[in-house]
């Protein structure tokens, strides 16, 4: 019997829960229920602070309903709803429901408070909190809390928590909070609230209400005055909505989301509540002014700028006058998650909202997307390509002039040459043509407003004040910004313990005097000699050098050894930071990789060894064996590994719920240190969960992360099911990563700029900052260089603000004058460069290893302005053709799954690209030696760097060539 009782008390509590969502106060209710566990009482209050009470409400629902149950649960549960202050809530699971007609009419009460929320955010908190409290719509807890909050957050902030509690009580709050406006002299807003002003405020350009019931008095719930309200079907406006997730329905889907952005899609759009500090650096972005907010990561800039966004197209809106936003940022992922995590979710009940990227599967033009959705978000390369087309006069094009703001994340980028500055330049250059149409009298082209968000702009390299300042002033004018905003109050700074950990060096290091030994025997063989340490930055950057020189020279003795010491370097490097067994695999898996190169797939053909390269895999293998045996034995591991371990250990240890971050400097070290950590037991028996997150480019031998494992994996860290994340730099700026209660920066530091981003990823209360050192990585005297210029950054920032705008504008206006000219004179050299009037038959392209000549200018054509390729029949007779798992890339129009490698010498020449159903071999210009003209290029990454116009690949042309051949050889087999 009991059973069925408790499954109908479930039943009720299902029925009752969209109601009991919106009116039960989590922080008054979790302490008084005791048969939660305490574990997830504090579960529910981090929900509570981090979604809001609504989502909170619900996992407190689901905890109550839980089996099994404790006997008298149910009665519990009702009394800690009436003696936690919700007694409308306990009065609905008690069945005690008020009437139709008093639910809707204080529903109505409740959506004409969401309606004037921008009014009575002016209200003195104070005053009204002190007078709710004393006629008993606050409890007395509650009033301490909203104190709190006009304390911490300020006024505003303080009256939305007030407003936000007193529509939870039972239906008569409404006429008592109508008395307390009143009798706390809150005469304009009484007069409101209650119509009795000469001119009522018109509420038609306000969003309407959803209900389901007839248009009802605003007050006759509590017998008052009444006063019309216009309800219908459209979504009401939820950036005033106080219940913060309250489920309403949506009629308009002006986007078609897919994955997890459909769940945001669906979900009801949120209120934007800024917090004073906030509202102040944004204040003159609402005034229509160009604008730079620079707040600490972990600030809100990103609620700041949908904030902004939304206010900037609801007055365009307003005047009648064109509104489209766009927002740029520099990586892929952030496309998804500006999308997905703020500006989706705050306005797609109002404004269509869409997002663009290398990722996208949109099957419209960018050019239709810019033209149907009021705001869009992509990387800036995609906007930066069709504003060049429209500058080419092509109709698929994009203008400025199309776009009323522009939101630039990470906006310190827009300077030396960037895509942001390619952007901006454009700007600048269109500001100063329309001075001087405004002086001929004529009609000025429209340009947008500009937003820049940034929690660095650093210093740029300065050593001095005056030039630190000269930096941040060129970003300012770069972006055209009449203001760099920032707090103004100190207090809101959150000071994060500092940590650094010096290392030993190793008392014995056998595995590194053996690399060592390998790299002398290679040196000898080449007569080569060093100036610097073996395994040290210096000494990578000469083997580099010595490479390039080689191959311009042909000298493929020197060429081959100086490959092969840049791979002991690094696995001296690796010995330095990680295990030296993870050392050993990188040397083993390098070797194994190399033979496969000297081993042609069709077994009558030979790739040639030559004696060099015997020479080295030979000496490899006849030291194999002992750097084995040494890699396995932990007495000889760094220290800096130690250190690490400890300090891991600590901080989970010592805290109830710990969740960090360790950078490290490159992906394969990455990789290594995240399977070490998995497969040491001692880090498990505490609760820690690695993963790593690495970059995206393919622009090493180590597989690169796509932006959907990324993604994947920082959703698991934002759930919990990893709480350490082992991640390359492209952690440190952007990416949306829950607060962390400690970052670890494990020999990798970088400029100023990323210290201050990678500090901003520890936002958790008592958050510390750790640097590891590691052997040849000087973290402490680089740290020590960015604390430096971080303090000269602030205080060059400050010196800025005090600049008089007279003197700040004749600076920025100089500033641009300069860059419009430098533009100018490198764009005159980029013509001069670019004129490709050289016949294509004038550069010749020869094999990087074996200096073998490959193929001219004239047999490489080009595929949509990107693929270098040569489909000649000469061209295949030279390489062979090999399987690589890790380059599997589907795009729309061909795919990669293989790489082409010389036939002579094995040494990789590009990917091999399927375009239309055609094999394309796909050259990349760094494997080869250019000769342009007699002159050789040994340093040419890409082909950018190539002064040749290509001829455009013919796809008919090749298509109808490769069927005659099949016929023809149909034909002879017949």
């Amino acid at each position: 019997m009991e059973s069925e009782t408790d499954e109908m008390r479930e039943s009720l509590i299902d029925c009752l829960r969209p109601r009991l969502k919106e009116l039960i106060v989590v922080d008054r209710v979790l302490d008084l229920i005791d048969f939660i566990e305490n574990e997830q009482k504090e579960r529910i209050r981090q929900k509570a602070r981090n979604d809001g009470d609504i989502s909170a409400a619900d996992s407190l629902i689901n905890a109550v309903v839980q089996k099994p149950h404790t006997p008298g649960w149910f009665t519990a549960f009702v009394d800690a709803l009436n003696n936690g202050g919700c007694k409308f809530a306990a009065d609905y699971m008690q069945l005690n429901l008020p009437t139709p007609e008093v639910e809707a009419e204080n529903e109505n009460c409740v959506r004409f408070i969401h309606l004037l929320i921008p009014s009575l955010a002016d209200m003195g908190t104070d005053q009204v909190c002190a007078d709710c409290f004393s006629k008993g719509l606050l409890t007395i807890d509650e009033r301490d809390r909203i104190m709190a909050e006009i304390g911490n957050r300020g006024s505003r902030s303080g009256a939305r928590e007030l407003l936000r509690r007193i529509i939870k009580c039972p239906p008569g709050w409404y006429s008592t909070f109508l008395q307390v406006l009143k009798d706390t002299e809150h005469d304009v807003l009484y007069n409101e609230l209650t119509g009795n002003e000469d001119k009522k405020p018109s509420l038609k350009d306000k969003p309407k209400a959803t209900t389901g019931e007839s248009p009802a008095s605003a007050e006759s719930c509590d017998g008052t005055e009444s006063r019309e309200i216009t309800v219908n079907e459209q979504p009401m406006d939820q950036s005033t909505d106080l219940y913060a997730g309250n489920e309403l329905p949506s009629n308009s889907e002006p986007s078609q989301p897919d994955g997890s952005a459909l769940e945001v899609a669906r979900s009801p759009e949120k209120e934007i509540i800024l917090r004073d500090y906030q509202m102040e650096v944004a204040g003159p972005a609402l005034e229509g002014k160009n604008i730079i907010v620079c707040l600490p990561t972990g600030s809100g800039k990103t609620r700041v700028a949908v904030y902004i966004t939304k206010e900037h197209l609801d007055r365009r809106k307003a005047e009648g006058k064109p509104r489209k936003v766009i927002v740029l940022v520099n990586k892929v992922p952030l496309v998804e998650q500006h999308y997905s995590a703020e500006f989706l979710p705050f306005l797609k009940n109002k404004y269509k909202v869409e997002r663009v990227s290398g990722d996208s599967q949109l099957k419209i033009s960018f050019t239709e997307i810019v033209k149907k959705n009021d705001i869009i978000i992509c990387t800036a390369q995609i906007l930066e390509n069709y504003l060049e087309r429209a500058n080419g006069g092509e109709d698929e094009g994009v203008n400025l002039s199309d776009l009323t703001l522009i939101i630039i994340d990470e906006c310190h980028h827009t300077q030396k040459g960037g895509v942001y500055n390619h952007i901006m330049m454009r700007y600048l250059k269109q500001k100063h043509k329309n001075k001087r149409l405004i002086k001929e009298q004529k009609e000025p082209v429209p340009l947008p407003q500009i937003l820049g968000l940034t929690a660095s702009p650093g210093v740029g390299g300065a050593t001095k004040m005056e030039k630190a300042e000269e930096h941040i002033l060129r970003i300012c004018a770069n972006l055209d910004a009449s203001r760099i905003m920032t707090r103004s109050h100190e207090e809101f700074k959150k000071e994060q313990r500092k940590i650094i950990v010096s290392v030993e060096d190793r008392r014995e290091d056998p595995f590194g005097d053996v690399i060592k030994k390998i790299m002398t025997a290679i040196h000898n063989h080449a007569e080569l000699t060093p100036t610097c340490d073996l395994g040290s930055q210096n000494y990578e950057q000469w083997v580099v050098q010595k490479e390039r020189q080689a191959a311009k020279d042909e000298n493929q003795k020197v060429r081959v050894c100086a490959e092969h010491l840049r791979q002991y370097s690094e696995s001296l490097n690796l010995s330095n930071t990680i295990r030296m067994q993870d050392a050993f695999s990188f040397l083993n898996k390098y070797y194994e990789e190399e033979m496969k190169k000297k081993t042609a797939p069709e077994e009558e053909h030979k790739i040639q060894i030559t004696d060099t390269e015997r020479f080295l895999f030979n000496l490899f293998k006849d030291n194999k064996k002992e750097l084995e045996t040494l890699a396995k034995n932990p007495e000889y591991e760094n220290d800096s590994l130690s250190k690490l371990r400890t300090k891991i250990l600590h901080e989970f240890s010592s805290r109830d719920e710990a969740r960090g971050i360790v950078f490290i400097k490159t992906r394969r070290s990455a990789i290594a240190l995240n399977q070490w950590i998995q497969e040491n037991p001692k880090f498990a028996d505490i609760g820690v969960k690695s993963a790593y997150v690495i970059g995206g480019g393919d622009q090493s031998v180590v597989k690169p992360m796509t932006s959907a494992e990324q993604k994947d994996v920082l959703k698991k860290f934002g759930k919990g099911q990893v709480n350490l994340l082992i991640a390359t730099t492209v952690a440190e700026e952007g990416l949306d990563i829950p607060a962390c209660n400690f970052v670890i920066r494990y020999g990798l530091v970088t400029n100023e700029i990323a210290m201050i981003q990678a500090q901003g990823r520890g936002r958790a209360e008592d958050s510390s900052y750790t640097l590891v050192e590691v052997k040849n990585s000087g973290v402490a005297e680089k740290e020590c260089v960015n604390e430096y210029r971080k303090n000269m950054m602030n205080k060059a920032i400050q010196k800025i603000k005090l600049l008089n705008q007279a003197a700040y504008e004749k600076r920025i206006t100089e500033f641009q004058i300069q860059a419009i000219m430098e533009e100018k004179v490198r764009m005159t050299k980029k013509k001069q460069k670019d004129i490709k009037n050289e016949s294509p038959s004038n550069v010749k392209f020869s094999c990087r290893s074996c200096s073998e000549p490959i193929c001219t200018g004239d047999d490489i054509q080009i595929i949509e302005n990107m693929h270098r390729v040569n489909v000649t029949p000469q061209f295949r007779k030279l390489y062979i053709q090999r399987e690589n798992t890790t380059l599997q890339e589907r795009l729309l129009d061909y795919e990669t799954n293989g790489f082409i490698a010389c036939k002579n010498c094995g040494q990789r020449w590009g990917s091999m690209m399927m375009y239309k159903g055609i094999e394309c071999p796909c050259l990349d210009v760094k494997n080869f030696v250019v000769n342009l003209n007699g002159k050789k290029i040994s340093k040419c990454t890409k082909w950018n760097e190539v002064p040749i116009k290509f001829s455009a690949f013919d796809y008919a042309e090749h298509a109808s060539n490769m069927t005659m051949s099949d016929n023809s050889d149909d034909d002879e087999t017949m």
